[in-house]
């Protein structure tokens, strides 16, 4: 009788390795949509932010043109003039006035005017929308957990 020698097969040791490779793969995707995601974020924040800046500076520039024909003599419709309120001096004659920025944003503003001498009093973008209040409000008394 020959002696067989025996032959045993084992396959490559591959599936350690496949599942590291896949894990690896799917990591990376996942950082990858992440980042997809904060840069779609952070597009749309830069959007929203140019947008405020440029409806805060049209409405600057429209208070600027009324402060103008205010200086020039003439006053507009949507200004109210104070003549009784001028404690500076007699012939000054404060005028106040709001230019709307957005839906709940407007620029108020206070100025005495003097003939061709003018005193800014107030130049201030607020906010009109409505407020919002909590009443069920669930704050930490400082206490220990219990």
């Amino acid at each position: 009788m020959t002696e067989r020698k025996r032959e045993t097969f084992s396959p490559p040791a591959v599936g350690g390795i496949s599942l590291l490779v896949a894990f690896a793969v799917l990591c990376l995707t996942v950082f990858a949509l992440l980042s997809l995601t904060t840069v779609q974020a952070d597009g749309r924040l830069a959007d929203s932010s140019a947008r405020a800046v440029e409806d805060y500076y049209a409405a600057d520039c429209a208070a600027q043109e009324i402060l103008a024909r205010l200086r020039n003599g003439e006053t507009p419709l949507e200004v109210t003039s104070h003549p009784e309120d001028s404690w500076h001096d007699p012939l000054a004659v404060r005028y106040t006035y709001e230019v709307p920025v957005s839906d709940r944003q407007e620029l108020q503003v206070e100025v005495l005017v003097n003939g061709e001498d003018y005193e800014i009093l107030r130049w201030q973008a607020q906010y009109t929308g409505e407020w919002e209040t909590v009443e069920n409000l669930d704050l930490w008394d400082g206490g220990l957990f219990e």
